[in-house]
């Protein structure tokens, strides 16, 4: 028997070759616009009130790369650099001391990061200026004698004002990434007869920067702004330059927004760098690291050009 075929049937009728492609619609998302729209405006708003202000904006350009304020970023990076070393090895050693069973050990670090970590830091900075009150003299025995303020010079001050401070905040930082290590790699470490201080440097420590370089980092740009403290003690830096040069100028306030455009570029330059250093670390921990920033610009780029090719 031969079945039967209905020569009326058309061609929606047929089985279709294959599933068609479904057309995705996007969602509208209105107030997003809306959103953009008051956020352009309100900055529009701002430049306009300070296009319109008594300001000289001329004055900044003209002393923006003026030898006292490139003397001034200088003494600033140089401080923030050695200031930001005293705060790392300090912190390190503390949190050593405050996770060793040694309980003198132990209250000494722990003495430390609550005093420091409870006065502010301009205090701090005055009490070592002032210290000659009590320490009249300064007595190394063969080596070194002096009064205690041809000693404490306003370098010596910031220094110990800014990294000591600096210490107690480490001391946290690298308690909690010390912490953040398995046991388990410290008893294995034991097993293979390494001794406690090689396990750290070998086996902890390198584990435990995945948890230190963020919130470090952040320390470093705060160590960076916090340098303009230091003006308080007779140390010249950059916020202390610009001030003298508002002074004599006229234009105090042009001055502050020239120090401040020169911090908005220290603190982008070492942002830049700790995300890469943050990036290196990764390597252990991340599958995949995340995309540079100049990869994410090619990224979004070949899309746009594939989507024009495409079009």
């Amino acid at each position: 028997m031969t079945a039967d075929i209905d020569k009326t049937a058309g061609p929606e009728d047929t089985p279709s070759a294959g599933p068609q492609a479904i057309k995705a619609i996007p969602v509208r998302h209105y107030g997003r616009y809306v959103t953009a729209l008051i956020a352009i405006a309100v900055l529009f708003a701002i430049v306009y009130a300070f296009g319109q202000g008594k300001i000289n904006w001329h004055a900044v350009p003209d002393y923006f790369f003026d030898d006292r304020i490139m003397t001034g970023v200088g003494k600033t990076l140089l401080l923030t650099v050695l200031s930001m070393l005293i705060g790392i090895v300090g912190g390190i050693g503390l949190a050593v001391m405050r996770l060793s069973k040694n309980p003198v050990t132990s209250a000494i670090a722990w003495f430390y990061i609550w005093f420091f970590r409870g006065t502010p830091v301009l205090v701090q900075l005055f009490l070592w200026f002032n210290l000659g009150l009590v320490f009249e003299y300064v007595n190394l025995m063969p080596f070194y004698k002096d009064y205690w303020s041809n000693f404490m010079t306003p370098l010596l001050t910031a220094l110990l004002g800014l990294g000591l401070n600096e210490a107690a905040y480490m001391a946290e930082i690298c308690r909690a990434g010390l912490l953040a290590v398995d046991e388990g790699q410290t008893e294995a470490a034991h097993a293979l007869g390494m001794s406690h201080g090689r396990t750290l440097r070998r086996i902890v420590i390198p584990q435990a920067m995945r948890v230190i370089v963020p919130p470090t980092g952040n320390e470093v740009i705060n160590m960076l702004k916090t340098t303009s403290l230091v003006a308080a003690v007779q140390y010249p830096e950059l916020f202390r330059y610009a001030q003298d040069i508002g002074q004599v100028s006229g234009a105090p306030v042009e001055m502050y927004f020239l120090a401040a455009a020169w911090y908005l570029i220290m603190t982008s330059v070492l942002s830049v760098g700790q995300y890469y250093i943050e990036r290196y670390y990764a390597r252990g921990s991340s599958r995949s690291l995340p995309a540079t920033p100049w990869q994410k610009v090619r990224a979004h780029l070949t899309s746009f050009s594939s989507r024009k090719v495409t079009a």
